[in-house]
């Protein structure tokens, strides 16, 4: 299978979850087994050689392709949560986003500073919840921070608030006419 297909299985939903956004839907391309293959096979492909030690899901789509590439990479998969849903000991990080403010938390023992993370979802957009993710994981002094989403949504321009040095890679990119 290739990109353009991909795309095309990707179903956009107007004014979803509020009126005048485009909402891009990824169950459609998750139920299609080839489009499957082909983001595991492409996120295999790009961080098979990194030196991950854990692959970090954020909730809730994030946590349909990281423990896929986890056990591809032999490594461990963490899951970031919204507050509340973890239940051991967690730190914890607020943000604001498009539609509201969030709490996103992590077990205190599920990294340390010997770790090279992928902190993966599945959509860009503005950035926010990925870049509250970045400074939660940044606490416990990991090694390095890799990016990853399936789709970013180019004209809102949600990489710009990354660090440089956090690569951010995503599959598919939509500009503001598609």
């Amino acid at each position: 299978m290739k990109l353009e297909e991909v795309k095309k299985e990707i179903r956009t939903i107007p004014d979803f979850p509020m009126k005048g956004i485009m909402f891009k839907d990824l169950t459609t391309a998750f139920i299609n087994p080839a489009c499957m293959k082909f983001f595991e096979d492409k996120m295999y492909s790009l961080y098979k050689n990194k030196g991950l030690t854990k692959v970090i899901g954020i909730e809730s789509r994030g946590f349909i392709m990281a423990p896929i590439l986890a056990n591809r990479l032999g490594i461990g998969f963490v899951p970031v949560r919204k507050k509340g849903k973890l239940p051991a000991e967690t730190i914890e990080m607020s943000y604001g986003k498009e539609y509201g403010v969030d709490t996103i938390e992590l077990h205190k023992d599920a990294l340390n500073e010997n770790d090279v993370v992928l902190l993966h979802d599945d959509l860009l957009a503005t950035g926010g919840t990925m870049e509250a993710a970045c400074e939660l994981v940044q606490k416990f002094n990991v090694k390095k921070i890799y990016v990853n989403f399936l789709v970013e949504l180019e004209f809102l321009n949600g990489r710009s608030i990354f660090p440089n040095d956090i690569e951010i890679i995503s599959l598919i990119h939509y500009n503001a006419d598609e």
